[in-house]
């Protein structure tokens, strides 16, 4: 047998591999290095003789975004029967009730699927709308060894199902099911060494040698030359394809709509993230009583808790507007206006207020003006809702402007990011009159709404300055226009850091922004 020469990189291969048979990965990981930095040294070893490798189809279980949201939340069967121990007797229409009360967070679907799975045991049954339970101990334990197979799978401790026990692989076919895990079929390559090498290594004709790439004149003059082996080249072997990584799909959403609405007279403007509720709330003409102004709907500032605006006129018509209507011909909301409450800091929950900002700094004149900005409310991150997301908000002010010129600028910024169908529906705002909201067609939703729009009202526009023009409204979520576009069911997916996710949804921007250089 002839002496086997091996790089140092390849010898620490090769002493994983003295445990036995490995994946890639878990060779990878030993190394900690990545698989693909692997293939190429694994080819070679294996052209040596050293190695040989077995190809292997797997079903590996990869977590939704659903089942992300029941690892941190806990199964909704688990929170029930958890409100169920501390209720007592409880019945169907109480358990939302004693949830709010026991501050356990869980909604109406929720409920209805944790009522559904647990009928299907034969600990769980509902009489006359109570619940009785048999045996509760034995029923959350039940919930609590798939609440764990679930948490290793999120972990990923857990991720072929071929190595998986009968029972556990029944509890992966309903988290299937409930769309809480996907399975995904994946080539996988085990390696090991073959018995011909490991009769050399043990005759000791294994010699481990330092390998170079290139000749250097360091090692001419060092003498080096004798001592190290030139690595050779196998051109034969493939290497993985390595693509340019591309801008964040999300970024270059924005800026393309940026460019719509420049292609369309619009200029951009921008307002702060810190505003007073005076310019989100009051100046728009929603009332202080509204709902929306409430803690759970709005983040209010506890320093500094107010700021100035330094125009005491303005603010004394605003003010006479909501209480009696002012000169606008209308009788306002009727109540006492607070100018302390006008003057609260807020985290603004609209980029409405910086259209109400610039009708008062521009006053009556021909123009149109655009912002898209983050705007700020707590809600609860789920695959619909974010505390932060993207608005845009436009104005059109002019004296002959009429509500046909704004449904036709919606409808073209609809059609140039992909959106065939538009439908518009009578609606109710605040700050506009008359209103409309636009809906899309989405293939698998049917018909979604992603704008609303108006002509501002007297009541916000007068206070503000304008005396002859009539102001067209309108404002969308950014957020839900890209998951229209893109195709996207989660708004999480949208500032994802995953390369190969940020790669695909690029490819679906390039089908519609047509007037872009990538």
């Amino acid at each position: 047998m002839n002496e086997v020469k091996v790089s140092e990189v390849e010898w620490k291969i090769i002493e994983a591999l003295l445990k036995g048979k490995l994946l890639i990965d878990e060779i990878a990981q030993e190394l900690e290095t990545t698989s693909s930095s692997l293939m190429r040294i694994i080819a070679e070893l294996e052209s040596k003789g050293v190695v040989k490798t077995h190809k292997e189809k797997v079903n590996l279980l990869e977590i939704t975004s659903e089942g992300l949201r029941y690892v941190h939340n806990k199964l909704p069967e688990l929170r029930v029967l958890e409100i169920a121990s501390k209720a007592g007797e409880l019945f169907i229409k109480d358990i939302e009730r004693e949830a709010k009360r026991l501050k356990i967070l869980i909604d109406s679907d929720e409920i209805k699927i944790a009522l559904s799975n647990l009928v299907k045991t034969n600990l769980f049954k509902i009489t006359n709308g109570k619940i009785v339970i048999k045996d509760l101990d034995k029923l959350i334990h039940e919930f609590h060894i798939k609440q764990r197979l679930l948490e290793d799978i999120a972990k990923e401790k857990i991720r072929n199902v071929n190595e998986l026990k009968d029972v556990e692989r029944d509890i992966i076919k309903e988290f299937s099911r409930r769309g809480l895990v996907k399975i995904k079929e994946r080539s996988i390559i085990k390696v090991e060494l073959t018995s011909e090498f490991r009769e050399m290594l043990s005759k000791g004709l294994v010699k481990i040698v330092k390998v170079v790439t290139s000749l250097t004149s360091e090692h001419l003059r060092s003498g080096l030359w004798r001592e190290i082996t030139l690595k050779r080249f196998d051109l034969s072997i493939p290497v993985p394809i390595v693509l340019p990584n591309v801008p964040h799909f999300m970024e270059l959403f924005i800026d393309y709509l940026r460019e719509i609405f420049v292609s369309l007279g619009f200029e951009e403007v921008k307002g702060p993230y810190v505003e007073l509720e005076f310019w989100n709330f009051d100046a728009l003409f929603q009332a202080q009583d509204h709902p929306a102004r409430e803690i759970h709907d709005t983040y209010y500032l506890k320093y500094p808790e107010r700021g100035v605006v330094s125009d005491e006129e303005l603010i004394r018509r605003v003010s006479q507007t909501h209480e009696n209507g002012w000169l606008t011909g209308s009788r306002g909301w009727g109540y006492s206006w607070s100018v302390d409450r006008a003057l609260k800091l807020i985290l603004r929950t609209q980029t409405t207020a910086v259209s109400a900002r610039v009708l008062y700094e521009r006053g009556d004149g021909e123009y149109r003006v655009f912002t898209i900005d983050k705007v700020f409310r707590p809600e609860v991150l789920d695959p619909k809702h974010s505390m932060e997301f993207y608005q845009a908000d436009g104005i059109v002010v002019g004296k002959n402007v009429k509500f046909k010129h704004l449904l036709g600028i919606l409808e073209e910024i609809a059609r140039k990011v992909g959106i065939k169908k538009v439908m518009f529906k009578p609606a109710y705002f605040p700050f506009t009159c008359p209103s409309a909201e636009g809906y899309a067609w989405h293939e698998k939703l049917g018909w979604v709404e992603f704008v609303g729009s108006g002509i501002f009202r007297p009541e916000v526009v007068m206070p503000l300055g304008i005396k002859e023009c009539k102001v067209l409204a309108f404002g969308f979520g950014v957020d839900r226009l890209a998951m229209l576009a893109l195709e996207i069911d989660d708004i999480r997916e949208l500032y994802t850091k995953d390369i190969n996710k940020i790669k695909q949804y690029y490819a679906r921007i390039v089908k519609f922004c047509t007037s872009w250089r990538f």
